[in-house]
């Protein structure tokens, strides 16, 4: 049976909703629940994030634990007792689940201590737009504890409610969105021959990249681009245009990969730059390095599931969105897993999801039996 304390606890975190970066409440009652379950130590850290550590007092291996808790700028359509309270942000990822399931793990090391070694509970802010893992792993105080190896899981739609589903290697790819700013010369509209605009440009390199992905996600070099917004000059009808931007979002199985597709998007952006008299500048945002997963790790995961009698599931690809654990992964020996949340479980960052509660104890008990075998051997 799901203990009620936490499921109340996941709902109010599911009623007062925060996006990455303002977690301030979301901390504060993070901290509040975490004084029932008596760390070792709490701090903050990466600004409104939050890591209690459990610590046996005899020497022996140390892990984190990492859950996200940040929400989306999404209207909620949810008509429940709980739904957000806050108009336009909600809870459509199921952070507030992950956090809930991080806080279940507290409430098992409260309850059944640790022999020897240590755990590290990470409560992460600012996951969804990419900056949560690099503001934590740059906290000075983040700096002080050293993990011998970390996990992280996501809640997975589709899937069997409680499956666990592992893949060695890439889990998810490294994402990020390339901003191309075309600047030429503005021109009276009736006059637009004196001028350079970029228009056509943005038109030839739209055509051209758009036959530059590789969809193909069984491939090593499976690499796909989005065009998600795009502007040019200004609402003046009497000016022909002197700016122009092409911002995307761009994914690959890796980091290498990634890193040349961008390359060639630079390349085509400079190319057509130049045939038409105009000057490129490239910016980018919410970039997410490739979840790789350790192999000795995900054997851990899948060793402490089979304890439990869990279902597990081998996905044969990475899944398709990003995640800034990857982050951690690029730092430590870690390995992100999944957790199916319904085979009828509405799709995340749907306006009618919502993280089902069934989880938080089979979450909480999988990473507590990764920890205890983890220290214990």
């Amino acid at each position: 049976m799901v203990n009620s304390e936490l499921v109340a606890f996941r709902q109010m975190l599911h009623q007062h909703p925060e996006v990455g970066g303002q977690e301030v409440n979301t901390q504060r009652r993070i901290l509040q629940q975490l004084e029932k379950f008596s760390p070792t130590s709490v701090i903050t850290v990466g600004g409104t994030g939050v890591l209690a550590t459990y610590d046996s007092g005899v020497a022996g291996p140390a892990i984190l634990l990492r859950g996200d808790i940040d929400a989306l700028p999404i209207q909620e359509v949810n008509t429940f007792s709980y739904a957000s309270t806050t108009a336009g942000v909600s809870h459509k990822c199921g952070h507030d689940g992950h956090a809930t399931i991080v806080m279940a793990v507290a409430a098992l090391l409260h309850e059944k201590p640790l022999a020897k070694g240590k755990a590290f509970l990470l409560f992460q802010p600012s996951e969804e737009n990419g900056m949560g893992a690099r503001a934590v792993l740059e906290d000075p105080q983040f700096s002080t504890i050293q993990p011998d190896f970390a996990v992280a899981l996501h809640n997975l739609p589709g899937y069997p409610l409680g499956q666990l589903v592992v893949r060695k290697g890439s889990f998810t790819p490294a994402v990020t969105s390339p901003i191309i700013k075309f600047h030429g010369k503005t021109a009276h509209a009736a006059e637009p021959e004196f001028g350079d605009n970029p228009a056509v440009a943005m038109a030839e390199l739209t055509l051209q990249l758009n036959t530059m992905s590789q969809p193909d996600m069984s491939r090593d070099d499976f690499r796909l681009l989005a065009f998600v917004h795009t502007v040019l000059g200004e609402e003046a009808y009497g000016i022909s245009a002197d700016s122009g931007e092409i911002h995307l979002t761009v994914r690959a199985w890796t980091n290498a990969v990634l890193e040349n597709f961008v390359a060639e998007i630079h390349s085509q952006a400079k190319t057509i730059a130049a045939k038409h008299n105009l000057r490129v500048t490239f910016d980018v945002t919410q970039e997410f390095f490739a979840n790789q997963n350790d192999d000795a790790v995900v054997d851990l995961i899948v060793a402490a599931g089979e304890a439990l009698n869990m279902d597990t599931h081998w996905r044969k690809t990475p899944n398709r969105w990003g995640e800034d654990f990857g982050l951690f992964t690029e730092r430590f020996p870690a390995a992100m897993f999944g957790l199916g949340s319904g085979e009828n479980c509405p799709a995340l960052h749907n306006p009618d999801y919502d993280f089902p509660d069934d989880l938080i104890e089979i979450g909480g008990k999988l990473f507590y039996e990764i920890i205890r075998r983890g220290v214990e051997g």
